[in-house]
């Protein structure tokens, strides 16, 4: 697929076509919440790996969560919009994505992210690379890995447009946080 403008890319993903940008991180691929089966496919991903929802603002994300803790809070308004993804127990409607009773969340720090994430409402992501390889960092890489997949473009494709690292990941459990990867970020409990 050809490389397109921030409009085209925000209609595609209305319309429930796969999609991929650039963040704070590394690439996502990303689609509407209720249609990740398609980036499982796409990917070869194990359906036992959930994908993060994104979005621009924690209004957003916050039907998908089960309820809300002063400890949730102080990490979002520390580490929000950044790189950490927050893995919090799920409300029925985030429970739905993936059939277990946790969700990874997040708010990326890139303009070009959050601006696409602001008219499309919160997708499902996840970094853009087939199951088990590393990460693609450049949008043209992305187009000859995906090429059905709609892709981000301002004509600099070849470079790499986030830190290439992974986000931190984080798990809310037993009243306190676990760190389950580390990332882009140093966490501080």
């Amino acid at each position: 697929m050809p490389l397109v403008n921030t409009p085209t890319l925000v209609a595609l993903a209305r319309s429930g076509f796969v999609i991929s940008f650039p963040t704070d991180t590394v690439p996502a691929l990303a689609v509407l919440p209720g249609q990740g089966e398609k980036i499982y496919q796409l990917k070869q991903r194990p359906q036992d790996k959930p994908l993060i929802l994104m979005a621009a603002t924690w209004a957003e994300l916050q039907p998908y969560l089960d309820g809300s803790h002063p400890a949730w809070q102080a990490v979002r308004d520390r580490y929000f919009p950044g790189a950490l993804t927050m893995v919090l127990p799920a409300s029925r409607l985030g429970q739905s994505l993936h059939q277990i009773d946790t969700i990874g969340v997040r708010i990326p720090a890139s303009p070009i992210a959050l601006g696409i994430l602001q008219q499309t409402g919160a997708l499902l992501t996840t970094s853009a690379n087939r199951s088990g390889t590393d990460s693609l960092e450049t949008m043209h890489s992305i187009t000859k890995t995906f090429p059905t997949v709609f892709v981000w473009g301002d004509g600099e494709t070849d470079r790499a447009l986030g830190s290439g690292k992974p986000s931190t990941v984080v798990k809310w459990e037993n009243n306190q946080w676990q760190i389950l990867r580390q990332g882009d970020i140093e966490f501080l409990k």
